[in-house]
């Protein structure tokens, strides 16, 4: 059975490019030209993976990308001509998987892409484990809820991922690019501050300071680990945030 992408994408050389390359490659391909239209087609067809351009008429892809992440966890690439950080990280914020910058290569797009699909098959696997008890900390994968000391913590879906991945081995130190090959799906396709940026969300949600974290722990030099409420930190570096951008950088 073949993968259906959906391309959501107004310069018609540019979606029919992208068309072409993915039926080359044996995926069931679909194209619209507007973001209202994108999410009806996204509501019927149900894609396993959505190409999505920022600049739409009649619906911005920011709108589209944050309205089919409410209902929908089908992958989402960004695809635009935006080069500025915030947009990147907007769309990551609102759901998006990746970001690709125009001009692009097709074949590193279709990279991108089996390399989340990749990722989407490998986190299934893991999710035959349907429960993690971490302290107050509680993970159910099968109703994909956590909570903390009872409470109910909405996560983005790649939060969601890194906290499974890093509570299934508790102290144990990631790194980098264990995370992103886990994840992303490609320990070297994704920029390095995305996984910075989502770590500082989780922490956000979680540590009683974010500033001094507890949990999610930067080990220098090497990635991060979670360690359970009251344990030992070990050679980290989270006692402070200074301490902690440092050994992001």
């Amino acid at each position: 059975m073949s993968h259906k992408v959906l391309v959501i994408e107004d310069e018609a050389d540019i979606a029919r490019s992208i068309a072409y390359s993915f039926k080359k490659e044996g995926w069931d391909t679909r194209t619209v030209n507007d973001g209202l239209t994108a999410l009806d087609e996204v509501r019927l067809w149900r894609p396993d993976l959505i190409i999505l351009d920022l600049i739409l008429p009649r619906m911005d892809g920011f709108e589209v990308c944050r309205r089919v992440r409410k209902e929908h966890a089908v992958p989402i690439i960004i695809l635009s001509a935006r080069t500025a950080e915030i947009d990147r990280v907007v769309g990551l914020e609102l759901g998006a998987d990746d970001y690709v910058v125009k001009p692009f290569s097709t074949r590193e797009l279709l990279a991108r892409a089996r390399a989340i699909l990749r990722r989407s098959s490998l986190n299934d696997e893991a999710n035959q484990t349907t429960r993690i008890d971490f302290g107050d900390l509680i993970i159910d994968k099968q109703m994909r809820l956590v909570t903390l000391k009872g409470k109910p913590v909405d996560l983005r879906l790649k939060e969601y991922e890194i906290l499974c991945l890093l509570a299934e081995y508790p102290g144990r130190a990631f790194t980098r690019e264990m995370i992103f090959e886990r994840v992303w799906g490609d320990a070297f396709l994704s920029d390095s501050r995305t996984l910075d940026v989502h770590v500082r969300w989780l922490r956000e949600k979680l540590e009683q300071d974010p500033s001094n974290p507890e949990m999610i722990l930067t080990m220098r030099g090497v990635g991060y680990k979670l360690v359970p409420p009251g344990g030992s930190a070990g050679n980290s570096s989270a006692g402070s945030e200074s301490q902690t951008d440092e050994a992001e950088q």
